[in-house]
């Protein structure tokens, strides 16, 4: 298919705005990018409440932010990892998404801000994203939440991190989750796949980002075959909690999350993947947010 029209006007807008590909930038400068085009989305619509929290880890705290809809609870709750390659995003970026999902979805979503590299290099994400579900869990009554109906998620690098978080829940006997909601994962540190050859440029997420991405968040090139890195290269995928794999055409990153859910389907995990046409990377249009909500609602009855 074409290029969605909604993506073609939002390409041509960085353009005609100066911005800068991720690759061609510093740290600093992909985090402020980051934040100044989250900004120009505009408020997210109003929730019955938010409420900023601190998540007390072992060594470390890490900010968070929990969204309840105007439901009575105790209500399903959703841990959910803002995308932005390890490198940048953070509550602020991820409001829009958070608010949105916690309405239509009628739960809880506490939206984690995990630490970033280069500064706190991998694995440190993985250990925060996997410590602050296990401390939402054990403290969801608390919060007004359902600690039985608890499930995982994110876009992009967040999505990576939910993968990971959900098989070490199974491999630790951790939090029990019932689903994981993963939209457009990096699920493998390689380049070498069609979609990667297909869109390599000109659809905002690049060949060059990624390596941009993967070079700060690694500590050496050994990282990238560990699983806990590269979800793809998990011997086990078996006993995991269902999934909704989503991807787009024009993103690098679609062979290999499709893969993934090849991988999850065939350890006889219940998957639904959906290939959204004419989309780029990240994209939250009219269909993705109502298919995001209503697999989450489905999946916390």
């Amino acid at each position: 298919m074409p290029l969605d029209p909604a993506a073609r006007a939002y390409i041509d807008k960085l353009i005609a705005a100066g911005e800068k590909p991720v690759a061609d930038l510093t740290v600093d400068e992909a985090r402020a990018q980051s934040r100044r085009l989250a900004a120009q989305a505009g408020p997210g619509e109003p929730v019955a409440r938010v409420e900023d929290l601190e998540i007390p880890l072992t060594g470390r705290t890490i900010p968070a932010r929990l969204y309840a809809p105007e439901t009575a609870g105790p209500l399903p709750v959703y841990v959910f990892f803002h995308g932005g390659g390890w490198v940048r995003g953070d509550l602020e970026t991820a409001d829009f998404v958070c608010r949105a999902m916690s309405n239509r979805a009628g739960c809880l979503v506490i939206s984690v801000n995990y630490r970033h590299a280069p500064e706190h290099k991998f694995p440190a994400a993985i250990d925060d994203a996997y410590d602050a579900t296990v401390w939402v869990a054990q403290n969801a009554a608390r919060l007004g939440g359902d600690p039985s109906r608890l499930a995982v998620g994110g876009y992009s690098a967040g999505a990576t991190l939910a993968t990971v978080v959900a098989r070490l829940a199974r491999e630790r006997r951790g939090p029990r989750l019932v689903f994981q909601l993963l939209q457009a994962p990096a699920a493998n540190y390689a380049f070498d796949t069609p979609s990667y050859r297909e869109n390599a440029e000109g659809y905002v997420l690049t060949t060059r980002s990624m390596q941009w991405f993967w070079r700060h968040y690694l500590r050496t090139e050994a990282d990238g075959e560990s699983p806990l890195a590269s979800p793809l290269r998990a011997a086990d995928l078996s006993g995991l909690p269902p999934a909704f794999v989503m991807t787009a055409e024009f993103d690098p990153l679609r062979d290999e999350a499709e893969a993934y859910a090849d991988r999850l389907r065939a350890a006889g995990v219940a998957v639904t993947q959906k290939r959204y046409a004419g989309m780029i990377h990240v994209f939250f249009g009219p269909e993705a947010i109502p298919d995001m909500a209503g697999a989450l609602k489905k999946a916390f009855t």
